[in-house]
């Protein structure tokens, strides 16, 4: 019966020591995923300086000319703000501004033309309820856009961050629980 025991707390010791090495593997790979996709982002990021802007103005525009070719037709937001004592156009995200420098909102659903028409519409109406919000500029000086929000700000890498440091916790303690565990075990055998 005891040798049984014993087999079986070894099994048990050995599935949980595999269980928390994989979790610590697992982690280390998410580490250098984040750390080579999310990292030089964060780093890169230009957009630091927190302002507040104030609404000049804001457009709907349907359909633009770009040299000479139409562009596809959806209804994108153009808002003008004063920020950090200049004119400058707003952008939602760093991939707005990538997307269509036509624009400072994109909707999501580009297909139904419609639910986009709503969408910028509604987006629109809030920026006119709210005249004075917070923005994110950057430093250099001749530079005319804003950020509505950052993609890339502390709040994402920290979110980014949170699970595989929770694995990484786990897995150690469950290491630790094991090795505790077995080393009290010998102590126990050798009374």
């Amino acid at each position: 019966m005891g040798k049984k025991l014993v087999m079986a707390q070894k099994r048990g010791e050995t599935r949980a020591l595999c269980l928390g090495v994989a979790m610590v593997v697992c982690a280390v790979i998410t580490y250098y995923i984040l750390g080579t996709t999310v990292l030089p982002l964060y780093q890169k990021s230009i957009w630091t300086q927190e302002s507040t802007c104030h609404l000049i103005e804001t457009n709907i525009r349907d359909q633009e000319e770009l040299e000479g070719k139409k562009v596809p037709q959806y209804p994108c937001l153009w808002v003008n703000v004063s920020a950090v004592g200049r004119w400058a156009v707003l952008y939602h995200t760093e991939d707005t501004m990538d997307q269509n420098q036509q624009c400072s909102y994109i909707p999501g659903s580009l297909d139904n033309y419609l639910v986009a028409r709503a969408d910028v519409e509604k987006v629109r109406a809030k920026f006119h309820e709210h005249q004075v919000f917070y923005c994110f500029s950057t430093t250099r000086e001749n530079e005319t856009s804003v950020l509505y929000q950052r993609l890339y700000g502390p709040q994402a890498l920290l979110f980014s961050l949170f699970w595989p440091t929770f694995l990484l916790t786990g897995g150690l303690l469950i290491i630790a629980m094991v090795k505790i565990n077995q080393s009290l075990s010998i102590l126990a055998a050798q009374k």
